[in-house]
């Protein structure tokens, strides 16, 4: 590399000071680089002379090309004038640095109101860890579940059968896509549409985020569940709504306390985290509700299709009266593909169709048109149905393992709850209070056992049982892991009464 040093009468000369790699690094770039540090640091002030190409390139023993090239470049930039004849000159105009001054004391972001009430919610969790011997999260599949086969071949299909050009898709979904579900949907969940009222989302996640910022405004009360999925409580506070908590009993969401509100979010197949279906009465009764105050509901149906024993309970929407389209039904794959696919839908009411596709458009344009074309054809070959069924029987497996193993490790000291359909169960411990379940989940991890706590998931500040409770996800874990985990549950357990 070389340096520049002043010869006295205001001319500048290079100076050799490491011999100059030429492969590590393209020589012009390098002389431009010491040059522009040069006039930064106010060593080369404007108006001073630089060395002629010839001298330049001997001092950096390089071609005369390369550095003639180095010179019209930083003429380009605005760094150097140059004149035929004449050895070229920093350029006059540049402003000599500026002196170090102290760093402003940091000022709080200025965010919208969105955006304050975003930093006003809880932080992120950590993500899963790895380093667990049995982690019993919620919501993670096993990857040897996957039809890596039956998708390959549907994504190859894709390939094979590209469009005409490359262009930004439909944002309410890839057609063939939508016209795929809606056939679905019809022999899976008893749920009759139009393809053209269905819009594809990144996932359950984003679909409750754009009913949130469309259905809502701030002040706006939300009936929900209580315990409920807390992203769809970050969702509405998001958006400046006031989600209101209603209590889960045996039969789902007690209806009869509705008051007015703009929007009812329920989980009705499965509730999540407890378990319960909602009875056909309540199903009624909340339907009715909605056409009698105006207000929409919106059905999370996340899980719908793992049902144990008897067939799936139909959604809200296949009850919902002719014309009264209140229901927005949500769906995904994440429970049944995988949650990294980011690929669920909205079937909504016709006349929520265009702005919904409208904000899909402004979010992130559309989803993912390869992954779409590949889960349309998953669908169309009848794979997806028979990799569903194929993964029912194994969670039933799972399933059954788990309260096996429940059941003989810790008999009437626990119970649980939820267990006819999904793929987690709520393990509620009668002998420790609900207090305590903080100090349950640090030991556990300490012993390598993922926990999560229900506790999380009631509204702050609301009643809850006295005694802890636990969401146990299986989904994701092998039979033998399942018995070391609960193996492990109760050694921290009788570890804790000791």
């Amino acid at each position: 590399m070389a340096r520049f040093r002043s010869s006295g009468n205001g001319q500048f000369r290079t100076e050799r000071v490491v011999q100059l790699d030429s492969q590590s690094e393209r020589p012009g770039r390098r002389i431009q680089a010491a040059i522009v540090a040069g006039i930064r640091e106010g060593r080369l002030p404007p108006g001073a002379a630089l060395p002629s190409s010839r001298a330049l390139a001997a001092e950096w023993g390089v071609s005369r090309t390369t550095a003639t090239a180095a010179y019209e470049q930083l003429a380009a930039e605005g760094y150097v004038e140059s004149r035929p004849g004449a050895r070229p000159r920093v350029a006059a105009g540049l402003l000599p640095p500026a002196p170090a001054a102290p760093p402003p004391a940091a000022a709080p972001p200025a965010l919208s109101g969105y955006g304050a009430r975003l930093a006003a919610l809880p932080p992120l969790p950590p993500p899963g860890s790895d380093a667990l011997a049995v982690d019993f999260r919620h919501g993670e599949l096993a990857p040897a579940d996957f039809p890596a086969l039956p998708w390959r071949r549907a994504l190859a299909e894709a390939l094979r059968r590209p469009p005409r050009r490359l262009r930004y898709g439909d944002p309410a979904g890839d057609p063939a896509l939508r016209a795929a579900l809606a056939g679905y949907l019809w022999r899976a969940r008893g749920l009759r549409c139009a393809p053209e009222q269905i819009v594809v989302v990144g996932g359950s996640q984003q679909g409750i985020d754009l009913c949130a910022r469309l259905l809502l405004d701030p002040g706006d009360r939300v009936a929900i569940e209580d315990p409920a999925y807390s992203l769809a409580r970050h969702a509405f506070l998001a958006a400046g709504a006031v989600p209101e908590p209603h209590p889960v009993d045996r039969e789902g969401l007690r209806t009869a306390a509705l008051g007015a509100a703009r929007l009812a979010y329920v989980t009705p197949s499965h509730q999540f985290p407890l378990g319960a279906v909602l009875s056909a009465a309540r199903r009624q009764a909340l339907l009715a509700w909605a056409r009698r105050e105006g207000a929409w509901v919106l059905e999370d149906d996340y899980d719908g299709e793992f049902r144990f024993g008897v067939a799936p309970i139909p959604p809200l929407q296949a009850m919902e009266q002719e014309g009264a389209e209140r229901v927005l039904y949500l769906g995904t794959v994440s429970k049944t593909l995988s949650p990294a696919l980011r690929l669920g839908y909205l079937v909504l009411p016709r006349a929520l169709v265009a702005p919904f596709a409208t904000a899909k458009r402004l979010t992130d344009r559309h989803a993912s048109g390869l992954e779409q074309a590949a889960l349309a054809r998953l669908i169309e070959s009848g794979a997806y149905e028979r990799h569903v069924r194929r993964a029912r029987r194994r969670h039933a497996a799972r399933r059954a393992a788990l309260l096996a193993a429940l059941r003989a490790a810790l008999g009437p000291r626990a119970t649980v709850a939820g267990e006819e359909a999904g793929l987690h169960v709520v393990l509620w411990l009668e002998e420790l209070p609900a207090a305590l379940e903080p100090t349950l989940v640090a030991r556990a991890g300490a012993a390598g056992l993922g926990l999560y706590p229900v506790g999380a998931l009631y509204h702050p500040g609301g009643a809850r049982p006295d005694k802890a409770g636990l969401v146990i996800g299986y989904a994701a874990l092998g039979e033998a892991e399942i018995a070391e985990g609960v193996r492990r549950l109760r050694a921290v357990l009788e570890a804790m009464r000791r």
